[in-house]
């Protein structure tokens, strides 16, 4: 597979079209920060388009390996399990969720100290990006991280959320045993085209709502004829 500008800057113009379309249909509150993920995406992918393109500009290579990692190391932990949180129903399943937030809001700020400190490096290569950060602990670290945005995603209700969980978690596999030196860059390509699945659930949530909504109706029209005998 080859990792380059175009392959992130196709992603990311599909992505952020997609993404934007599916906002805009959006009719319930709750459901819009899940919903704006591949949207997210997009503009990530955009952002390491453009780290492709950096090569013997300094600035615009630092500007884009630090823009990047905020949302790969910093945004998604916290993002996911909020996202998730926010379309589930039921108080217990909201609660039980929190525990994952609260795992990612610890990790993002771990990881954001060390982001700060810096040295944040990426280097160009022909398989990816390999960016790194000078944080301890390599395990336990990238297993929270990983429980908090896949874990989240494995305990909801919702199918499509489900298979989006599984699917990152597969990917994950697929892009540590193939493209360990750029697994950052390779993974969150990988979850980038699988945010796919996120439209999905936002098309699957529309359908049935306006099921409900039929039913309703139907149901109305029934009592007011029965009324009327």
């Amino acid at each position: 597979m080859c990792f380059s500008a175009t392959a992130s800057f196709v992603a990311g113009a599909s992505l952020s079209t997609a993404g934007i379309i599916t906002v805009r249909k959006v009719k319930k509150g709750v459901l819009l920060p899940f919903a704006a993920i591949p949207l997210l995406f997009g503009i990530q992918q955009t952002i390491e388009g453009l780290n492709w393109l950096s090569d013997g500009n300094v600035f615009l290579h630092d500007a884009a390996t630090y823009a990047y990692v905020m949302f790969s190391h910093v945004l998604w932990p916290i993002y996911v399990p909020v996202a998730v949180r926010m379309i589930e129903p039921g108080r217990q399943r909201k609660k039980f969720l929190n525990w994952f937030i609260l795992l990612g809001v610890s990790i993002s700020i771990y990881i954001l100290y060390y982001v700060f400190t810096g040295p944040v490096t990426s280097t160009l290569g022909a398989r990816g990006i390999w960016y790194e950060i000078p944080f301890p602990n390599f395990v336990v670290v990238p297993l929270a991280y990983v429980f908090a945005t896949c874990g989240s995603c494995f305990f909801s209700r919702h199918k499509f959320v489900r298979v989006f969980g599984m699917a990152l978690f597969a990917s994950l596999i697929i892009a540590y045993w193939f493209y360990q030196e750029a697994f950052t860059s390779v993974w969150c390509f990988f979850a980038a085209i699988l945010s796919f699945i996120v439209i999905a659930h936002v098309h699957a949530d529309a359908v049935e709502s306006a099921k409900v909504k039929m039913r309703g109706i139907v149901q109305e029209v029934t009592e007011n004829i029965r009324a009327m005998k």
